[in-house]
């Protein structure tokens, strides 16, 4: 049972539960920084779902648009982690 809770987690609880707390930590600091809290990004999530949903097939291309911006962030950072990983 713990082997496959250690491979589901990808390390050990202990480890694991370490690093979200200090990666929580940091994203608190950062969105402190930025005076955000949790509600104001639980309705920027709500209003982009409402302005979809007011501006119908036009809400489409700026949903690819958001998709590709994102896309273009996250998947080079991605495959850098992953082929950084594969050497070791």
């Amino acid at each position: 049972m713990s082997n496959g809770v250690n491979r589901f987690l990808g390390d050990t609880l202990f480890r694991t539960v370490i690093k979200l707390a200090v990666i929580s930590f940091v994203v608190g600091v950062i969105m402190t920084a930025l005076d955000l809290s949790v509600l104001d990004v639980f309705d920027s999530i709500r209003d982009f779902f409402l302005r979809i949903w007011d501006m119908g097939f036009a809400a489409i291309e700026r949903f690819a648009a958001y998709f590709l911006l994102g896309a273009a962030v996250v998947v080079p950072a991605f495959l850098i982690i992953r082929l950084l990983k594969f050497r070791r």
